[in-house]
C-alpha cells in the first residue's frame, strides 16, 4: 500500500506539479526559519533548507514520506532570491539579460518512524533572452515577481524573457518531477522492504 505522502510546501507551483504527477498528497506546512548564509555555498543551503521544512513536518506525521524543497536563482555562484519589490525585481532580471544563470532546487524526503531520510538536487541552465528596460517592464506587468526567486516565472510568459532551457523546466518551475517521482517510487519501495 503506497504510503502518505506529505508537501511541506505552501507553493502553489509546486502543488500544481505534484498533481500534474498523478500524485496523491496532503499539503501542510510549519512555520521555520530558513537559512541565509551568503558565505555557504548555496547547494548547501537549499540542502539545509529543504531539510529543515521537511522535518519539521515529518515529526508531526512519522508514518508520512514529508517532502520539502528549496529552489534558488544563482548567478556567478551569487543567490538571488525573491525581489523585495518591484524595483528588485527589475534589477534582477537586469542582471539576468542576455546570459547563462543556474536554478538549483534541492529535496528532502523523510520518513520519520523509519528514520529513512533521502536528498538530492537538480540544477537547470537558463539562458535569458537580451532584454530591453521596456521589455522587462512588460514582462512584470504580467506576473507577480515577488514570490518568484529571481523575480520571474518559467511558467508564466517565460517565452517572452527565456531563449532556452538546458535541463528540467519542472525545476525551474519549482520541482524537478523526473527525478522526484523516481526517488518516490524508490522510497516507497525501501519502506515496503523493511516492512516484510
Amino acid at each position: 500500500m503506497p504510503s502518505e505522502i506529505i508537501l511541506a510546501s505552501t507553493s502553489p507551483r509546486r502543488r500544481q506539479l505534484m498533481a500534474e504527477a498523478g500524485l496523491m498528497f496532503s499539503v501542510q506546512t510549519v512555520p521555520v526559519d530558513e537559512h541565509h548564509d551568503e558565505v555557504m555555498p548555496l547547494h548547501e543551503l537549499t540542502r539545509q533548507n529543504a531539510a529543515l521544512k521537511a522535518r519539521s513536518v515529518a515529526h508531526l506525521h512519522p508514518h508520512a514520506i514529508v517532502i520539502g524543497a528549496d529552489t534558488l536563482v544563482s548567478i556567478e555562484n551569487r543567490a538571488l532570491g525573491k525581489p523585495a519589490d518591484l524595483n528588485e525585481a527589475l534589477a534582477m532580471l537586469r542582471s539576468l539579460s542576455g546570459r547563462a544563470h543556474e536554478v538549483g532546487t534541492a529535496v528532502c524526503l523523510v520518513h520519520e518512524a523509519s528514520r529513512r531520510a533521502v536528498q538530492f538536487e537538480v540544477i537547470t541552465k537558463v539562458i535569458f533572452r537580451t532584454l530591453s528596460d521596456a521589455e522587462i517592464s512588460h514582462y512584470l506587468a504580467l506576473i507577480d515577481p515577488l514570490d518568484k526567486a529571481g523575480g520571474y516565472a518559467a511558467q508564466d510568459h517565460g517565452e517572452m524573457i527565456i531563449d532556452h532551457i538546458e535541463g528540467s523546466l519542472s525545476n525551474v518551475v519549482g520541482l524537478p518531477m523526473e527525478r522526484l517521482t523516481q526517488e518516490i517510487a524508490l522510497f516507497e519501495h525501501a519502506l515496503a522492504a523493511r516492512l516484510q
